[in-house]
C-alpha cells in the first residue's frame, strides 16, 4: 500500500496529539505556510526575471513622414488653385497655377532673340563669301599694278616716261597691295565671328545664346503650372488664395506621404549603453490603444537635441546646472500598418536589448 501523503500525515499525527500541542502544530504549520508561498513566488519572479531579456522604454516618441515643402519657382500671381486641405494627390498633379501672360511674352522675345541671331549668322556668312570675292578683286587689281609699274619703270629707262606717272604707278600698286590685306583682314573677321567655341562645338555662340535663352523662357512659362513633385495628403493649401502674390522659394504648402513612416524615440542617454542597431523593438501608440506594431532600431542619432536646436545650450556658465540629454533613435516598422498612421502621433517604444546582465 503506497504511503499516505506528507498532509495527511501531518493531519493523522496531529489527531494522535493533545489539544495544545495540536493548536501549537497548527500556528506553526500556518506560519510555514504564510511565509513560504511568498517566498516561493519571490524566487519564481527572481529566476523568471533573470532568464528574461533586458528591455528599455520611453513615451517620448512620435510618429514621423516624409513632408515634401512646395514652393512656386517662378513668380506672380495665383490664377487658380486645384486642390484642398488633406486631398490625396499623385506625382505630377496640379496643385495650382500662376498667371502664365508675362512668361508667354518673354518666350515670344525669346523667339524673337532666336530669329535674329540666325539673321545675324546668315549676313556673316554672306560677308565671309563677299571678303573672299574683295581678296580675289583686291589681287587683281595687284597684278595689274604691277604690271603697269613695270611698264612704266621700262619707259622711264629709255625716257619716253615722266617721273610723275612713274610715282604715280608706284603709290597704285601701294594701294592695291593694301587693300588687298584690308580684304584677308575682313575676311578673317567673317570666318572668327562665324567660329565655334569649344564649349558647344557645331553651334554658333550667339545662336547658342539665344538658344539657351529661349529655353529659360520656356521652362519659367511651363514652371508656372506647379505640380506635386511626390504623392500623398496635402496639408497648409488654406493658405493659397486665388489673386495672392507668390514669391518664388517662399513655402507655399507641403505634400505628406503617408507610404513611409517611422517612429523617432528620444532615449535617455543613461539607455543608451547596450542600445545597437537591429535590436527588436515595440511599438504602441496613443491614438489606437488597440494597435502594437514590431520594428527595429535602424539607426542612432549623431547627436542629443540640444546640439541641433537653433539656440543650442551655453553650458559654459556659472549658473549651470545638468540635464540628462536625449538621443534621437529612429525605429523602422516592419510591417505595413494595418491603419494609417498620422505624422506626429505619439507613441510608446519598448526596445529588447537580450539577455539580462
Amino acid at each position: 500500500m503506497a504511503e499516505a501523503d506528507p498532509p495527511l500525515k501531518m493531519l493523522d499525527q496531529l489527531q494522535h496529539l493533545s489539544a495544545p500541542d495540536r493548536r501549537r502544530s497548527r500556528r506553526i504549520l500556518r506560519l510555514a505556510l504564510f511565509l513560504g508561498l511568498p517566498l516561493a513566488v519571490l524566487v519564481g519572479g527572481v529566476a523568471l526575471w533573470l532568464a528574461g531579456a533586458d528591455t528599455i522604454s520611453t513615451d517620448n516618441a512620435y510618429v514621423k513622414q516624409d513632408v515634401v515643402s512646395v514652393s512656386a519657382e517662378v513668380g506672380g500671381t495665383i490664377t487658380s488653385v486645384e486642390v484642398h486641405e488633406n486631398e490625396l494627390v499623385r506625382p505630377g498633379q496640379v496643385l495650382f497655377r500662376i498667371n502664365p501672360e508675362p512668361y508667354r511674352i518673354a518666350l515670344a522675345k525669346a523667339d524673337a532673340a532666336l530669329a535674329a541671331a540666325q539673321v545675324r549668322v546668315s549676313q556673316l556668312r554672306t560677308d565671309l563669301q563677299t571678303s573672299g570675292v574683295n581678296i580675289d578683286g583686291s589681287q587683281a587689281d595687284v597684278r595689274l599694278a604691277e604690271a603697269e609699274l613695270s611698264r612704266q619703270q621700262e619707259l622711264a629707262a629709255r625716257g619716253f616716261t615722266t617721273k610723275a606717272r612713274l610715282q604715280a604707278a608706284e603709290t597704285a600698286l601701294a594701294n592695291a597691295r593694301w587693300h588687298a590685306r584690308e580684304a584677308v583682314v575682313q575676311s578673317e573677321k567673317a570666318r572668327a565671328a562665324l567660329a565655334n567655341g569649344r564649349q558647344i562645338p557645331g553651334e554658333n555662340p550667339q545662336i547658342a545664346l539665344a538658344l539657351a535663352e529661349r529655353e529659360k523662357a520656356a521652362l519659367d512659362l511651363a514652371r508656372t503650372v506647379v505640380r506635386a513633385p511626390v504623392g500623398g495628403r496635402v496639408s497648409q493649401a488654406g493658405r493659397l488664395q486665388v489673386g495672392q502674390m507668390m514669391v518664388t522659394g517662399l513655402p507655399a504648402l507641403s505634400i505628406v506621404s503617408g507610404d513611409h513612416s517611422w517612429v523617432e524615440a528620444n532615449f535617455k542617454e543613461n539607455q543608451l549603453e547596450r542600445l545597437q542597431p537591429g535590436q527588436p523593438a515595440t511599438v504602441r501608440f496613443d491614438a489606437f490603444s488597440d494597435l502594437t506594431l514590431k520594428g527595429h532600431v535602424q539607426s542612432i542619432g549623431v547627436g542629443t537635441g540640444a546640439v541641433f536646436s537653433v539656440l543650442p545650450a551655453q553650458n559654459a556658465t556659472g549658473n549651470w546646472v545638468k540635464v540628462t540629454q536625449r538621443i534621437p533613435v529612429r525605429i523602422v516598422l516592419d510591417q505595413p500598418p494595418p491603419r494609417n498612421l498620422l505624422a506626429g502621433l505619439s507613441a510608446e517604444v519598448s526596445v529588447t536589448l537580450g539577455q539580462r546582465r
